[in-house]
């Protein structure tokens, strides 16, 4: 898939929610098209919306999901694809934010927004 990126996002601080220190078990493997300034391409997404996947991990097996990365009323999401893997989960502002190594998101699944930061490939 020329121009799309594989990117890991790992849950970051978030003492108010029990992790003061984070924990990079829970997060998501994005496969998605980004711009050069690190932002995602919505055109690329667009012309390629099943080849953009999301894969949710976590040590709780129950807890993964895989589905695909949807935009709608400028905002990005995940789909699931199996009614037991939950609701969508909602990429807070994401279409604001770089998806460079070291860079946050927040991510609001089951009601809860947390922090995210993009990991390298190297320690997924």
């Amino acid at each position: 898939m020329a121009g799309f990126t594989r990117m890991i996002v790992r849950l970051a601080r978030n003492p108010e929610a029990g992790f003061p220190d984070g924990d990079p078990r829970y997060g998501y493997v994005i496969v998605a098209p980004l711009q050069a300034d690190g932002h995602l391409d919505a055109a690329a997404w667009q012309a390629h919306k099943a080849d953009c996947t999301v894969r949710r991990f976590s040590p709780d097996p129950d807890d993964t999901a895989d589905g695909w990365l949807t935009h709608q009323g400028g905002k990005w999401r995940v789909r699931y694809d199996e009614e037991s893997e939950g609701p969508d989960d909602a990429f807070d502002h994401l279409g604001d934010h770089r998806l460079f190594v070291g860079d946050y998101v927040t991510i609001t699944s089951r009601g809860q927004a947390l922090v995210y930061q993009v990991s390298t490939e190297d320690d997924a």
